[in-house]
C-alpha cells in the first residue's frame, strides 16, 4: 500500500461513529494501555448514527430503560443516568414520567446524549494511561488491508493508516440508502423521520406507506407531529403490525434449562408451548418471549443453512412483529388512528412505483389473494421497509469496493458480511483477517440479532478485548 498522502499513527481505525463505533471506542479507552483510536464518521457528533440522530421527542426507543444499558456489566446504567437527567430537568415533563424510570421509553435523541456522556467519561479514563480518540469527519469510500495494516480512503482523498480496522457501519436504513435496482421508491418517497418535510404535505392528503414494521411506526409518529390528519394506508406482504411492548413478570429461562433445543424450528415449537402455558396461568405471553433473546446467537449459529432459510421464509414476519415491539406511546397512537378509520393496514406486495400523475404519487401493488395488480395513489409515499442487510444491494462506495477487492464476502443468507465468532472479517477466499474486524449490524447473518443496544454493547466489550490482546 502506498504511503503517499497517508496519515499514519492510529492503533485502531473505526469506520462509523454511531452506537457501534462509539461503544467500541469506550471499551478500548477503558482498558489499560496507551493507544490512539480514530473514528471516521460523517456526522458532526459521535454516538448518534442513524438511529439516535432523531430530534423529535416522539421518536422513542422501542425498549424501556431497564433493557437499554450500554454497559454490559451494569444493566441499570441507563436507568441510573436517566434518573439523574430527569432530576436535572433535562427531559421535559410528559405523561410517561409517572411510571418508574426503569420502565420509561426515552426519546432516541436523549439516548444519544447518554451515549455521548459515557464516551466523554471513557475519554477521561483513557487519558490517565495516555489513550486518545479522534473524530475524523468524512465518508470512507475505500479500504485496503494487508499484513502491514489497514488504509482508509476518504471521499476528499485523505488517507488514514492504522494497525487494525473495524467496520462499525451500523444500519443501512432502506429509506436513506441508495440501492441497486430499487431507487425508484426512495426517489418518490418522503423520509420517515423528516418531520419538517412532512409539514409541507397536504395535511388532509392520503399517505401511502410501504412496510409495516417499526420504521412505519416512526413514520406515523412523524406524520402526527407534522399535523397530518388525512388517511394513511400501509402496505406490506403479510399486513402484520408490531405488537406493543409491555412489562411482563419474570419467567423461567426454559432455554437455559433445556439444552436439547438446538434449532430454530425446535425454538419456535418450544416458545409456542411456553406462551400457551403463560396464557393459561393468566400471565402475559410476552414473559416467555423475553427470556429468549440471550440464546438467539447460539441457536442461530447452530442452525443449518436450510433451517435458517426456512426460518426467514416462514417465521421471520411473525418473529419480527412479536419480538421487535412498539413502544407504548406509539402503539397507542396507532390504535387511535385505526379506531378513527384513518390508518389501514393492507397485506399487499409492492410491484412498482409509477410516475406521478396530477400531483399524486402512484404505486402498483398486488393484494394478497389477487392475481392482478392494483394502482393506488396518494399525496405522499413513505418507504418504511426497514433495514437493508444485503451489502451487495447497497449502492455506496465502501461496500462496493470491499466486495470488488474480495476483502469481504456476504454473510449467511446474504445478511451482512461473513466473520468468525470474534468478529474477524472473512474474505472472498474464506481467509480470516488478522487486521480487519466488524461488529453490530454487519454481523446480522452471523448472529441474527445483532442490532439492539445490548447486542452491540456485548460485542464491543468482547471485540475490544480481542483487539488489545492482539
Amino acid at each position: 500500500m502506498s504511503s503517499e498522502n497517508t496519515q499514519a499513527g492510529a492503533d485502531v481505525l473505526i469506520v462509523g461513529g454511531g452506537l457501534s463505533g462509539t461503544m467500541l471506542a469506550v471499551q478500548l479507552l477503558r482498558l489499560p494501555g496507551r493507544r490512539h483510536i480514530v473514528i471516521v464518521e460523517s456526522r458532526s457528533e459521535l454516538g448518534r448514527g442513524e438511529a439516535y440522530s432523531a430530534t423529535e421527542l416522539g421518536h422513542t426507543l422501542n425498549g424501556n430503560a431497564a433493557r437499554m444499558s450500554v454497559d454490559p456489566d451494569n444493566a441499570d446504567d441507563l436507568t441510573q443516568w436517566l434518573g439523574d437527567y430527569i432530576a436535572a430537568g433535562g427531559w421535559p415533563e410528559s405523561d410517561e414520567q409517572h411510571v418508574p424510570v426503569a420502565e420509561l421509553f426515552p426519546p432516541r435523541g436523549i439516548f444519544g446524549l447518554y451515549v455521548q456522556q459515557r464516551l466523554a467519561e471513557a475519554k477521561a479514563v483513557g487519558a490517565l494511561h495516555g489513550s486518545t480518540v479522534e473524530h475524523v469527519r468524512g465518508e470512507v469510500t475505500d479500504l485496503q488491508s494487508d499484513t502491514s495494516g489497514v488504509v482508509l480512503t476518504l471521499a476528499d482523498g485523505a488517507r488514514l493508516k492504522g494497525d487494525l480496522g473495524v467496520l462499525a457501519t451500523g444500519m443501512f436504513a432502506a429509506a436513506r440508502t441508495p440501492q441497486r435496482d430499487s431507487n425508484a421508491l426512495n426517489a418518490a418517497a418522503v423520509d420517515p423521520w423528516d418531520v419538517e418535510a412532512m409539514h409541507h404535505l397536504d395535511p388532509g392528503g392520503r399517505v401511502l406507506i410501504i412496510g409495516s414494521g417499526l420504521t412505519m411506526v416512526d413514520a406515523v409518529v412523524s406524520l402526527e407531529q407534522a399535523g397530518h390528519r388525512g388517511p394513511i394506508d400501509v402496505f406490506s406482504r403479510h399486513g402484520l403490525l408490531p405488537h406493543v411492548r409491555r412489562q411482563p413478570p419474570a419467567w423461567p429461562d426454559f432455554l437455559g434449562a433445556d439444552h436439547s433445543i438446538r434449532s430454530t424450528r425446535q425454538l419456535v415449537r418450544a416458545l409456542r408451548e411456553q406462551c400457551e402455558q403463560a396464557i393459561a396461568q393468566g400471565i402475559d405471553w410476552q414473559a416467555p418471549l423475553d427470556t429468549v433473546r440471550v440464546h438467539i446467537p447460539r441457536l442461530w449459529s447452530q442452525a443449518s443453512d436450510l433451517q435458517r432459510r426456512q426460518f426467514v421464509r416462514h417465521v421471520r414476519p411473525w418473529w419480527e412483529s412479536h419480538h421487535h415491539r412498539s413502544p407504548p406511546p406509539s402503539a397507542r397512537l396507532l390504535d387511535r388512528l385505526v379506531e378513527e378509520g384513518r390508518l389501514n393496514i393492507h397485506a399487499a406486495s409492492l410491484l412498482s412505483v409509477e410516475e406521478a400523475h396530477a400531483g399524486q404519487v402512484r404505486i402498483s401493488v398486488r393484494y394478497r389473494g389477487d392475481d392482478h395488480s392494483t394502482v393506488e395513489s396518494g399525496a405522499a409515499l413513505i418507504n418504511s421497509t426497514g433495514i437493508q442487510y444485503d451489502w451487495r444491494r447497497v449502492d455506496r462506495a465502501l461496500p462496493r469496493q470491499l466486495l470488488a477487492r474480495g476483502l469481504i464476502q456476504p454473510g449467511p443468507l446474504a445478511l451482512g458480511i461473513a466473520a468468525d465468532p470474534g468478529g474477524a472479517v472473512v474474505d472472498a477466499q474464506g481467509r480470516v483477517s488478522s487486521r480487519l474486524f466488524a461488529m453490530g449490524p454487519p454481523l446480522r447473518g452471523l448472529w441474527w440479532e445483532s442490532t439492539a443496544v445490548t447486542d452491540v454493547a456485548l460485542q464491543a466489550k468482547a471485540l475490544a478485548a480481542r483487539l488489545v490482546a492482539g
